[in-house]
């Protein structure tokens, strides 16, 4: 045979044994639904770009929707194929109408099925399940497109609609003229409301011609590609899933979608921003005429009256989008100044609301402010917003944040999304006008006005949840208000030069300022690895191990290499989310009380409890941060300590905890840096669930999160025995905490 030629059986065979020897044909390894981390890392951003003619061939060539009907089954060109033998075609796998009403009928309820469904359908429908996978995934795309050409319909319709009434509006000015002296109207002749509106555009015009110049001058000359800041994603960033820097790489969206790219982008963005400002300036001081009183002290949107109001806006709402509209107001202890500097900086606000913001990102700044403050700033950003619950899906958002400083002396920054400037599918969540007003008050306060709308697609939420998304309470901005309440108290008591008081602990150990700075500080960073690794946010890939609906214990793996502040190894996180029949603060003050801790917390392994500090973190009782030693009989364990941060407010609470060293933690109270100090933090996510208010015999959504190092070693493969002891640790941790509410009758 001359060389080059494959004969087809040898080609077949090779084709076998490949497919034997690695990919989804191989039985080696556990991989606990992800056989290839980078794999699942990249193709989301693939998915993306590609478009829908790309797609819908890569699943013809999985042999299950193939409509050409003119391949050859075994594959290559046909001068490398054997004259003799006869072609052979393809195999077609066309559904009958009876599993495509059945799929069509499934789609109409849940366009995203999981495993489990997709497992179901295939066996009802005797299809396999990737067969069922990929006609869910063109069904999706087929509705994309249908809706993004319904959009476009419209956009197009109404913009020829403006254009040809702004026309008419033309040639009636044009030609107006006086009723008495029939010569052309004088300006001085123009009805009060004309003259108004001439002086406001006028006032809009310069301070976007303001805002450019400062643009201008500080991005200097025009570029034609503008890349997106962020960190490369490096192997490591793909393994381990940390909660700091590198975990937090651009998603989806912003792969998609990327920065502004050209000067006219620019300009768009600016007149955005400037329009949004204004907007949020009225919607904040529109009282009763915009905002409805609703229950528990909140204002809710007049949304027909804010249409009136605001006609143009960024659009209409996308099909299928539910707006979620909500305003607070609030004294907090802290300086108009301290406050716009961390929410002009991505990391200093996503540690501050750390409970709300998974993620955030600054891609390009516009403009950094006059005059040495941030009076002006601009900026182009990316957020992920979450609830602390696998089950609730995350909100990214691509937005402009711009910041100004009023005549009155008051201080305004808002949030607008571009998604107008860049139209993407994967869209499923806009920020109309969002933000808030800060007005300075004596001694150091400042009064704030928040401000949070925006429209949604939350199909995905899980049904438990819904009402409390519905509600507000999830990402609305009574959370923001009384998160921004709590994290200002802690940052006065962190920021004070005395020590705290014992809260009637026999012997303090912090005996110095640092002491109690450090202390804070690492408690800061177990909250924030806690909250950034138990949602659903798409850094993260989520197994499901066991259960059904709401109770599905969910677990992820990750890798830590060379991260000082946390234990080398293979780390396991397991996380599941139940309701409880009890108010939230009665569920809270359980998880409190140390004589209750034996029925649920394995660390304490039937040892008695003795609080070392307390350092309490704002006004409310239960908030605070407290170093417990636990006394058991076996003196190997005494040389741990326990971490925990208890937290609560009108919104929610958590109560946070994580074993810490002995040795490591008098370092730390000593004034040493914490940042050093590995931890693997757990504990639970107490929130209303939305149905009867937060007061009466109203229930609670309760999440309870693990985090456990199971092997040292990095390179490690996890084994199924692993994995089955923390399943049963969670699924039994669980039935311990139901039968506690119910025998103590909370």
């Amino acid at each position: 045979m001359p060389a080059g030629i494959i004969n087809p059986a040898t080609a077949r065979r090779m084709a076998t044994s490949m497919i034997g020897g690695s990919g989804f044909g191989s039985s080696s390894g556990l991989t606990l639904g992800q056989p290839n981390m980078m794999t699942y890392q990249l193709n989301p951003l693939d998915m993306a770009h590609s478009t829908a003619d790309s797609d819908v061939g890569r699943v013809r060539e999985e042999e299950f929707d193939s409509k050409s009907g003119s391949e050859n089954h075994e594959g290559g060109s046909g001068n490398e194929q054997d004259p003799n033998q006869r072609p052979r075609k393809k195999r077609y796998h066309r559904h009958t109408q009876h599993q495509i009403q059945e799929m069509e009928a499934f789609f109409k309820e849940c366009p995203h099925p999981d495993d489990k469904q997709r497992k179901e359908l295939s066996r009802e429908l005797r299809l396999e399940p990737l067969q069922i996978k990929f006609w869910f995934q063109n069904k999706r795309t087929q509705m994309k497109m249908q809706h993004e050409r319904l959009e476009n319909t419209a956009l197009r319709n109404e913009n020829d609609k403006l254009r040809s009434d702004n026309m008419k509006y033309r040639e009636a000015l044009s030609n107006a003229s006086c009723l008495n002296c029939g010569g052309p109207t004088a300006v001085d002749e123009m009805s009060f409301d004309e003259q108004h509106l001439r002086v406001e555009n006028s006032r809009l015009r310069e301070e976007i011609d303001r805002i450019s110049a400062i643009a201008a001058k500080y991005v200097g000359k025009p570029v034609a590609n503008y890349p997106i800041v962020s960190p490369p994603i490096t192997p490591r960033s793909l393994e381990l899933g940390n909660f700091g820097g590198e975990l937090y790489g651009a998603g989806d969206l912003v792969r998609s979608i990327g920065g502004p790219s050209e000067q006219s982008d620019k300009q768009m963005i600016i007149e955005l921003a400037v329009a949004a400002m204004e907007e949020l300036t009225r919607m904040a001081q529109l009282g009763e005429l915009l905002w409805i009183p609703g229950i528990d002290s909140t204002y809710l949107l007049n949304e027909e009256e804010y249409f009136r109001i605001f006609p143009r806006g960024i659009g209409s709402k996308p099909l299928g989008f539910r707006s979620e509209a909500s305003r607070e107001s609030a004294v907090v202890i802290m300086n108009p100044t301290n406050l716009v500097e961390i929410l002009m900086d991505a990391n200093q606000w996503s540690t501050m609301f750390s409970g709300i913001v998974s993620r955030a990102m600054t891609l390009e700044v516009l403009s950094t402010g006059v005059a040495g403050n941030f009076n002006g700033a601009l900026q182009v950003m990316t957020a992920e917003f979450h609830v602390l619950s696998p089950v609730v899906p995350t909100r990214e958002s691509y937005f402009v944040r711009y910041c100004k400083q009023h005549v009155d002396g008051s201080w305004a920054v808002v949030d607008v999304s571009l998604d107008s400037l860049r139209p993407n599918p994967l869209v499923r969540c806009r920020r109309r006008p969002s933000g808030c007003l800060i007005q300075e008050l004596p001694n150091g306060y400042s009064q704030v006005t928040w401000i949070e709308h925006v429209e949604v697609d939350d199909r995905g939420v899980h049904s438990i949840y819904r009402p409390l998304v519905n509600s507000g309470l999830a990402f609305g901005a009574k959370r923001w208000v009384c998160t921004l309440d709590r994290q200002c108290e802690r940052l006065a008591i962190a920021m004070a030069t005395n020590l705290p008081p014992t809260h009637d602990v026999a012997n303090s150990v912090i005996s110095c300022i640092e002491g109690k700075r450090s202390l804070l500080k690492l408690s800061e960073r177990m909250v924030m690895s806690f909250c950034g690794g138990v949602s659903a946010s798409n850094a993260h890939t989520w197994t499901t191990l066991s259960g059904s609906g709401a109770d599905d214990v969910r677990v992820m793996t990750r890798k830590s290499v060379d991260d000082p502040g946390r234990p080398p190894g293979i780390v396991l996180s397991a996380a599941t989310s139940f309701w409880l029949p009890v108010p939230p603060k009665r569920v809270y003050e359980f998880f409190r009380d140390e004589h209750s801790r034996n029925e649920w917390d394995i660390l304490s392994n039937g040892g008695m409890i003795q609080e070392m500090e307390r350092i309490a973190i704002g006004r409310e009782t239960g908030n605070c941060i407290s170093l417990l030693r636990v006394n058991t009989v076996n003196r190997n364990q005494n040389n741990m300590l326990i971490l925990q941060e208890s937290c609560i407010d009108q919104t929610g609470s958590y109560i946070i905890y994580s074993p810490v060293d002995v040795v490591v933690m008098n370092l730390v109270l000593g004034g040493g840096d914490p940042d050093f100090v590995p931890i693997l933090p757990s504990g639970f996510s107490i929130l209303p669930d939305g149905l009867n208010g937060e007061g009466g015999s109203s229930g609670s959504l309760l999440t309870v999160a693990f985090q456990i190092l199971v092997d040292s070693s990095p390179n490690a493969k996890l084994s199924l025995g692993s994995v089955a002891t923390v399943n049963n640790l969670i699924t039994c941790s669980v039935e311990r905490i139901k039968g506690a509410v119910a025998s103590e009758n909370l």
